[in-house]
């Protein structure tokens, strides 16, 4: 094993209040869709912003091992130019997704809808997550399967061209399964159709009008209907990335449980669709401001005020799950230092994501002396009414970055040292997390 294989354990103090002005890298959803989009468009598409974790490198890796070029530029840009739809060309070796389950199921997507066979390969965490539930909809689009057992990776799988189009109903709430059925449907004949029951983060349909492709949305009795006309022609544009809430979330809590803390984190997405954190926080007692609202590329953009708050446990509206359900991990670390019990249900989810996030942070805090009970899609959580947890625990991140993220912050906020036992795998989306919280007043060790 190499020096680079080792575990990073990682530990974050604090004997001061949170203080400062910081950006999060850019968000990481819109940064994967820029690169796919970028690669179909016939032209040089220029985006400005782009998030460069592990994740969103893989994803310009497999567009460049397809045809496509994508690189980064002196000026700090990226410029992508792409083959057009229907134009991806055959890889000459097998994908390698890393850790990233947003790359893997997109990218199927492209690929169904190509005369051209790939083959998918990721991570040990990675490999554990299914992809039954992209499968299912693709093969009904023409694409054909050859999976490892449960419907994992290693897999690979033939597109056709042109794929057939579909209506679809989501059997569950997710953005990354609705976005490859629209991506597949860029090159099928005709209306493709994908009709949610919940409404899941919507950057694949802002993104594809932007790109020129004809995309309607309507509600309906049956729920919120996704038209896209295929065989479209992408044309290039000039993309701004905006911070990645979901990143945002780590230090906006940490301001939240740190008394005495102002922290000013800006240029944060603000989509309806992922802002369900915020809701959620506020609902407990947080003071955040949305400052200098905005609209950028065609998503709403704010700066967020934190200031240090009394939380208060609730029950988490189900409903609201979607538009958070990757920052329920650093919410049960709010929660822990909230009055009061905070439960949260619906979050099925969470148990196919990186880790089973119920019962890895389950674990975790009962190991940091929170008393927490699992439930079979959720946890609840008691909490302390802001007194500093006992801590004194290292914890297994699973490979999972926001698991590693949500134990660090929860260190600022305990009497002795969590320790993350690895922290590599916050190079996954949040390359600069460390330094970002050092620079409010945190210390790592």
């Amino acid at each position: 094993m190499t020096a680079a294989s080792q575990p990073l354990p990682l530990s974050l103090n604090v004997s001061t209040p949170l203080i400062g002005t910081v950006r999060v890298p850019g968000d990481k959803s819109i940064s994967h869709r820029a690169l796919m989009l970028g690669a179909l468009a016939v032209g040089e598409s220029v985006i400005e912003g782009l998030l460069e974790g592990e994740d969103v490198l893989a994803t310009a890796a497999a567009m460049r091992a397809m045809g496509a070029s994508a690189e980064r530029t002196g000026d700090g840009l990226w410029r992508v130019n792409g083959v057009g739809v229907g134009g991806l060309l055959q890889p000459q070796t097998a994908l390698d997704m890393g850790n990233s389950g947003t790359s893997t199921r997109l990218l199927m997507g492209l690929v169904a809808s190509h005369a051209i066979t790939a083959t998918f390969t990721g991570d040990a965490s990675l490999s554990k997550r299914p992809m039954g539930r992209v499968i299912d909809p693709l093969s009904l689009m023409g694409a054909r399967f050859e999976a490892s057992p449960g419907g994992r990776l290693p897999l690979t799988m033939a597109g056709l061209c042109p794929a057939v189009p579909l209506r679809y109903v989501l059997p569950v709430a997710s953005a990354q399964v609705k976005s490859a059925v629209l991506l597949a449907s860029l090159n099928a004949p005709g209306v493709t159709m994908v009709i949610e029951k919940t409404p899941t983060r919507d950057h694949s349909e802002r993104m594809l009008t932007g790109f020129g492709a004809q995309v309607t949305v309507e509600d309906a009795p049956e729920g919120r209907i996704i038209s896209i006309r295929g065989e479209a022609e992408l044309k290039p544009q000039a993309i701004i990335v905006p911070g990645d809430p979901s990143s945002a979330a780590f230090p906006m809590v940490a301001a939240l449980i740190v008394p005495g803390s102002d922290v000013l984190i800006e240029n944060v997405g603000v989509n309806p669709t992922r802002a369900g954190l915020i809701q959620a926080l506020r609902m407990m007692g947080a003071s955040i401001e949305l400052l200098n609202e905005r609209e950028v590329g065609g998503e709403p953009v704010a700066d967020l005020r934190v200031r240090a708050s009394a939380l208060s446990g609730i029950e988490v509206p189900p409903e609201i799950a979607p538009s958070m359900i990757d920052e329920y991990p650093i919410l049960f670390v709010a929660a822990a230092l909230a009055g009061g019990t905070t439960v949260a249900r619906g979050l099925g989810e969470l148990r196919v994501k990186e880790s089973d996030r119920i019962t890895v942070m389950a674990e975790g805090l009962r190991a940091c002396g929170v008393r927490v009970e699992e439930l079979e899609d959720g946890l609840v959580v008691h909490g302390t009414g802001g007194e500093r947890r006992a801590g004194g625990a290292t914890v297994a991140s699973h490979l999972d970055h926001r698991i590693a993220m949500s134990f660090a912050v929860l260190g600022l906020a305990a009497h002795r040292p969590v320790i993350v036992d690895d922290a590599r795998p916050i190079a996954t989306s949040f390359p600069s997390f460390v330094p970002l919280m050092e620079s409010l007043g945190a210390e790592s060790r």
